[in-house]
Formats: structure tokens, C-alpha cells, sequence
């Protein structure tokens, strides 16, 4: 987190003097320490994780774009690459996060290169002779185009340091723009497969429960009589020799 307030101040010192070239002097200095200073910031992060490293050759080879944050500004021909620096740290961060903040953080990626984008080919450009990038709206513009592929014409850089911008604006829109897409069609596929694992732990559930019910009754009509005992009929009375008795006869009154 510390490194990406850095990186959110090494965007507002890049952007001062290209957005206000007119700015005082000593504006442009802080900007420009304030950019060396962020830098120090990742190389000094990158070298405490390279001395912590067991492995520092292993290390080194499979931290390729750390490595390049911090040599590229080194290189002053290749000033413009510090945003590079800068993006290539917002990607190291994401790769470490979860689905749902890669996506953000990718989402930011855009953002922020559109934006760098706009303002680095618009430092190039404004001054050239034949160019017609001469605003941030027109760079914004031509950023946006680019990085969606669309590529209208009306605006496009001159210079070659220019068109070098566009190639790797481009190339990096397609894959920021392709991991966006990505991400958001696992999240739905991710969502559709839970929902089903769902229902089919609540189709089990019904049918373990059926089977139980089903068992249960089996259960009761086994252990239920199945009739009950009859009561004694009444008869004709039996003489004791088991001959049909006679009924006695009525005595007459006097």
C-alpha cells in the first residue's frame, strides 16, 4: 500500500509539468525530485526483497518486471518509461490478489495507462511539426482509440518516439482489456458452478429425506398388528353331556 501512494504521486508529478508547462520553476524540480524519489522508493523495495530472497538467482528470474521498474529509468534516452515503472509495480501488486480485486486492480491498470498514456504522447507530440496531438483532450482521445484497437485516424502520433507510445499503448490495452474480460466471464462461470453445486446439495438432501420417510413407514407398518383379536360369540346353551340343553320350563304361580 505505501508503494502504490507512491505510485499515485509519481502520477501527479508526471502529470504537473506536461498538463502546466507554463508552471514555475521550482514546480518543476518538485515534480522531478518527487519522481526520483518514488524510484528510489521501488529500488529500495526491490533490493531489501532481493538480500531477504534464499534464492537470489531464482529471485531474480522469475522477478522480471521488478527488475525492470527499476532499470528503466536509468536508461535517460527512455525518460518516458518511468510510467512503465509505475504500472509494472500496479501489476506486481495485482497478480497477488484475489479474483475480484485483480479485476479492480487491472480495471485501475487501464486507467492509469490510458491516462499516462495521453499525457506521455501529449509531451511528445505538442511540440512537434507536424503533429496533431496538441491538447490533453485530443490525447485522451487518441489514448482511448488506441488501447480499444478502434484506431479512427484523426489524431496519431508523428514523432517516432511517438509511435513507439502507440505500439506499446496498444499492446498493453489488448492484454489489460483481455485479463478485465477474463476475469469478469470466471466470476460469472465461478457464480453459475456455486449455484449449481447448491442445487444439487439440496436435491440430495430431498432425496436422502425421501428415502428416510420411505424407510420410516416401512418401519411402522412392520411393528403395527395387523388385526385385531375377535371378541367370544355368544351360543346356544349346552347340556354338560355337550348335548343342546332344553330350556328349563316356567313353573305356574298358584
Amino acid at each position: 500500500m505505501p508503494l502504490l501512494v507512491l505510485a499515485v504521486a509519481f502520477g501527479v508529478a508526471y502529470a504537473v509539468p506536461i498538463v502546466a508547462p507554463g508552471a514555475a520553476p521550482w514546480v518543476h524540480r518538485l515534480c522531478t525530485h518527487v519522481e526520483w524519489a518514488v524510484w528510489a522508493a521501488f529500488a529500495v523495495d526491490y533490493l531489501v526483497r532481493l538480500v531477504l530472497a534464499p534464492a537470489r538467482w531464482a529471485f531474480i528470474r522469475s522477478h522480471p518486471l521488478d527488475l525492470l521498474a527499476v532499470l528503466l529509468p536509468m536508461v535517460q534516452p527512455l525518460r518516458l518509461l518511468r510510467v512503465v515503472s509505475t504500472l509494472l509495480l500496479v501489476g506486481r501488486r495485482a497478480r497477488m490478489a484475489p479474483q475480484i480485486t485483480l479485476t479492480t486492480y487491472v480495471a485501475g491498470a487501464v486507467v492509469g495507462l490510458m491516462m499516462f498514456g495521453s499525457l506521455a504522447v501529449l509531451h511528445v507530440e505538442r511540440d512537434a511539426p507536424n503533429g496533431n496531438i496538441k491538447t490533453l483532450g485530443d490525447a485522451v482521445w487518441w489514448s482511448f482509440t488506441t488501447m480499444t484497437t478502434v484506431g479512427y485516424g484523426d489524431h496519431a502520433p508523428t514523432t517516432g518516439l511517438g509511435r513507439v507510445l502507440a505500439v506499446g499503448l496498444m499492446l498493453s490495452g489488448i492484454a489489460l482489456l483481455g485479463v478485465v474480460t477474463a476475469n469478469i466471464a470466471a466470476w460469472f462461470i465461478s457464480r453459475f458452478e456455486r449455484d449449481d453445486a447448491v442445487e444439487r446439495r439440496q436435491t440430495e438432501l430431498l432425496e436422502a429425506l425421501t428415502r428416510e420417510v420411505r424407510e420410516l413407514r416401512a418401519e411402522v407398518a412392520r411393528l403395527s398388528p395387523t388385526a385385531e383379536s375377535p371378541a367370544p360369540a355368544s351360543g346356544p346353551v349346552t347340556a354338560p353331556d355337550g348335548a343342546p340343553g332344553v330350556p328349563a320350563p316356567i313353573a305356574p304361580r298358584s
